[in-house]
Order: structure tokens, then sequence, then C-alpha cells
């Protein structure tokens, strides 16, 4: 005997199913609802739409039950909006948290990176400055020996710093008179 083979050959066909376990997008998908008075087609506000027009024309005709029927359909589709809403709001809120903690990883990474860069260059800087420092001092003993065979240079000479300039007092004139000549600055000068 021949073992028997599943006559559906679209396996796809197996996981139509309406609801939310469907995993599609509830809100544009179309939906043949079969009603009291035979079959909507549309999205679900579009069928809610239908059935509750449905239900205001029959209630219209005094036709209790039947608008109790319809207003039920509408409900049904109402539910089921209102499922895709929460699930897709719960997608959302998970989405942004991981976005958060993501953030807040790369935040975390980027701060040890720059506290590694900074010590790194707190060390850079610790290292070359201390080198300079005692080769400095080198060349200053070798020129102090007078054995030595260096020439000094201006450069190797410790630098000395210049008394400030002096305005030179003013000189005295044929009469005797100490009067100062005006330079073109107004300013009055400080009595010694």
């Amino acid at each position: 005997m021949k073992p028997q083979r599943s006559r559906s050959r679209n396996k796809n066909n197996r996981n139509r199913g309406g609801g939310s376990q469907s995993g599609g997008n509830v809100f544009n998908r179309v939906f043949d609802s079969s009603g009291p008075e035979g079959k909507v087609r549309g999205t679900p506000s579009q069928v809610i739409e239908k059935y509750n027009q449905l239900a205001r024309d029959a209630q219209l005709s005094n036709d209790r039950v039947a608008m109790e029927s319809f207003q039920q359909h509408a409900e049904h589709y109402l539910r089921l909006l209102s499922e895709a809403q929460k699930e897709q709001d719960a997608k959302r809120e998970e989405q942004e948290r991981q976005n958060r903690e993501r953030q807040a990883e790369r935040d975390r990474e980027r701060a040890e990176r720059q506290e590694r860069e900074a010590a790194q260059q707190a060390k850079s800087d610790e290292t070359p400055s201390a080198a300079p420092d005692t080769a400095a001092d080198a060349p200053q003993e070798a020129t102090d020996d007078s054995d030595s065979n260096l020439v000094e240079t201006p450069e190797s000479k410790p630098k000395t710093r210049r008394a400030p300039r002096r305005k030179p007092k003013a000189k005295a004139d044929d009469s005797g008179d100490e009067t100062p000549k005006s330079d073109g600055n107004d300013q009055p000068e400080a009595a010694d």
C-alpha cells in the first residue's frame, strides 16, 4: 500500500484563520463576514460601519431582533480591532524599551571609552613631561663643569629678565625750572 499524501498542496492555507493569531495586520486585512442578511466584505472598520448602518436601518423598521444581531456582529469586529490595537501598542512599547536599553548601552560604552581615552591622555601627558625635565637638567650640569669642552650658546644660557623701562626724568631748562616736557601724553606723573 502507498502512504497517503496530504491533499493540501498549499501549506499556507492552514494558517488562514481569523483573529489575532494570524499575525497579519488586522487593520488593513479584508474580512468576509457572514451576517444575518448575507456577506459583508471589507476591513474591520468598514465591516463595523456597515453593520452599524444595518442596525440603524433595522431600528427604523422596528426589527429589534435584527438590530441586536447587527450590533453583536459590529461588536465582534470592534473587539478584534481593540485586541489588535493592544498587541500593536505592546509591540511598540517593547520596541521602545529595547531602543532605550540599546541607547543606554551605547551611552555607557561611549562614557567608558571617553574615560579610557582621558586616562591614556593623562598617562601620555605625564610620561613625556617627566623625560624633558631630566633632559633639561642634564645639559645644565654639563655646562657647570669648567673642565667641559662644550661651548656656551645663547640657548643654553638661563634667561634673565630685563628690568622694566622707566621714563627719563625731564631735564632742567636754562631758567632752572624743572618742568617736564609734554610728549603728547597729558597724564600727570606720580611724585617720587
